[in-house]
């Protein structure tokens, strides 16, 4: 599976696109959409296409990590609030946490999950609220919105 269209918008959403390097919430350095730059990454600006590109390579890697870790069938609304998800918080992350080991049972319920994963820092942030808000009534209802 593949990241839709909408899953792409809703993450861009979520994420901002930001064409200069800043500091996320937790102060590690970040640029485009929410693409955390690795070691041997050297960016100041980019540009517009510079930011999707860089987001779609980021994109596959989500997507790989989700389709080994997730061993039930998902649909795309499904897959794509997890991508969002593990873009978020990282595959470290969804790999122990309780909404992977209860999926992986069969258990579809998992939405209010979502909602465990409102810290960055040690401290709740409403962007974060606002986000697993949104990634579960995706997971619920297939809306973007």
């Amino acid at each position: 599976m593949k990241t839709s269209p909408e899953g792409i918008k809703f993450i861009t959403k979520h994420e901002g696109v930001v064409l200069k390097v800043y500091k996320d919430a937790v102060g590690y350095p970040t640029i485009g959409v929410g693409h955390l730059i690795k070691t041997g990454e050297k960016f100041t600006t980019i540009t517009l296409q510079q930011a999707y590109d860089l987001l779609a390579k980021d994109l596959a890697r989500f997507e790989a990590g989700i389709l080994s870790q997730i061993s039930v069938s998902l649909n795309q609304h499904q897959f794509d609030s997890l991508v969002s998800f593990a873009f978020n918080v990282g595959l470290g992350n969804l790999a122990k946490s309780t909404l992977k080991r209860r999926l992986n049972a069969g258990d579809y319920n998992v939405s209010n999950e979502f909602l465990k994963w409102n810290k960055a820092g040690g401290r709740v942030l409403k962007g974060l609220v606002n986000r697993r808000n949104a990634e579960k009534k995706l997971w619920e209802t297939g809306s973007y919105k």
